[in-house]
């Protein structure tokens, strides 16, 4: 990016994509205030499982997006930003029904036309990488070019590595405009004076913007267990039941509908999730789902059940009315950019994701394009309505 030392901006939101886009803000010259209402990783980012995946998204956008963004997590390891942090795996699509399968084959097809690496794996080969798996597995794929990152260790690099003033217990009350532009964000009765504002708050972008209900909390249980493994992850991969792609194709969507992933942690434990719960935005877990997710993940892979669960707990993602995240100029007010609605996909979209919109408030065009996750698709909506 080019230098930009004239401008401050005040990014919203402490999670992955406002710690990333904070980060290289201030590495491009700009002066940076980091607000959040809580503190950094607090929200979504750390109420999450680190699949830098390219396999769980569904066609289209969201699909090459992915592509892009676990590209950049490569090239930032590769010089040293994310070193240590992220790791290539493979994520396994796995059914346990002849529907699931098919379901399982055309997901594989699209990844396949996307330029996605597919491989076929037969049960033995399955049996021989993740000793056992459940006898109802009866079709698995491989994506074997995705990746892992925790959300609050990457949140933490970026920050670490960044020259910005972060203000922690700092909520946004709104932004304050000055002759059709951004001027700042008022916090009490105090105004943060700024050039320009970039909106990455989660849900709590909803309030900000003006722009309607545009945006959905969804509320996901999980659950974490005991170390099977004092080396590294128990598995060779990360397992993704055909419930989990199902959600993501609007396929099965029904409130409270568990999307199966297991997922091995560079600890040795397993972190497994999780429901999809539309329209809650509480942090409580409750014994019927997280049950729900555990028969699941044991009939998944049954070696679980000697495992113990050291915690349950439930994060806000927040997704936007269409499914698409948005990222982009708000269409009606000068100065401010919006990067929010990235539902569970924040993890793998998040640095790339928090570049571009940095790239945007430099006034610089996005390395991709982003016309489809554009604001402005919404203003078009209700124009028409």
């Amino acid at each position: 990016m080019a230098s930009s030392a004239a401008i401050h901006v005040a990014v919203i939101g402490a999670g992955i994509v406002g710690a990333a886009a904070a980060h290289f803000l201030a590495a491009a010259g700009a002066r940076v205030t980091l607000l959040d209402a809580s503190g950094p990783a607090a929200g979504a980012t750390g109420a999450s499982d680190g699949a830098v995946s390219v396999a769980s998204k569904r066609p289209g956008p969201m699909m090459d997006l992915a592509r892009h963004a676990r590209a950049f997590y490569v090239r930032c390891e590769r010089d040293g930003l994310f070193r240590g942090l992220f790791h290539r795996r493979s994520t396994f699509l796995v059914a346990r029904t002849a529907v699931e399968a098919e379901l399982v084959a055309r997901h594989g097809a699209d990844l396949a036309a996307a330029g996605e690496r597919v491989v076929e794996v037969g049960r033995a080969t399955l049996l021989a990488r993740i000793p056992g798996l459940g006898a109802s597995v009866c079709a698995a794929l491989e994506i074997p070019d995705d990746g892992h990152a925790l959300g609050y260790e990457i949140t933490q690099r970026l920050l670490g590595r960044s020259r910005i003033t972060i203000r922690r217990n700092a909520p946004a009350a709104e932004i304050v405009m000055r002759a059709g532009r951004a001027a700042g964000v008022a916090i009490g009765d105090e105004l943060v004076a700024a050039d320009a504002v970039l909106v990455a708050a989660g849900i709590g972008s909803a309030p900000l913007l003006g722009l309607g209900e545009i945006l959905i909390p969804r509320k996901g249980q999980m659950a974490v267990t005991d170390r099977a493994s004092l080396s590294g992850p128990a598995i060779d991969g990360h397992l993704m039941a055909a419930s989990y792609l199902a959600a993501k194709r609007g396929i099965a969507r029904e409130d409270g509908h568990i999307g199966l992933v297991i997922d091995p942690l560079m600890t040795g434990q397993f972190l497994i999730g999780g429901s999809r719960e539309d329209h809650r935005s509480d942090h409580a877990t409750d014994a019927r789902t997280i049950a729900a997710i555990l028969r699941e993940a044991l009939d998944l892979y049954p070696p679980l059940a000697q495992r113990r669960v050291l915690r349950s707990f439930a994060g806000v993602r927040t997704a936007s009315r269409d499914g698409l995240p948005i990222v982009g100029a708000h269409p009606r007010r000068e100065g401010i950019v919006i990067a929010t609605g990235f539902e569970g996909d924040g993890i793998c979209l998040g640095p790339f994701m928090g570049a571009c919109a940095a790239r945007l408030l430099l006034g610089e065009a996005p390395t991709v394009d982003l016309a489809a996750l554009s604001p402005q698709r919404f203003v078009r909506v209700e124009a028409h309505a």
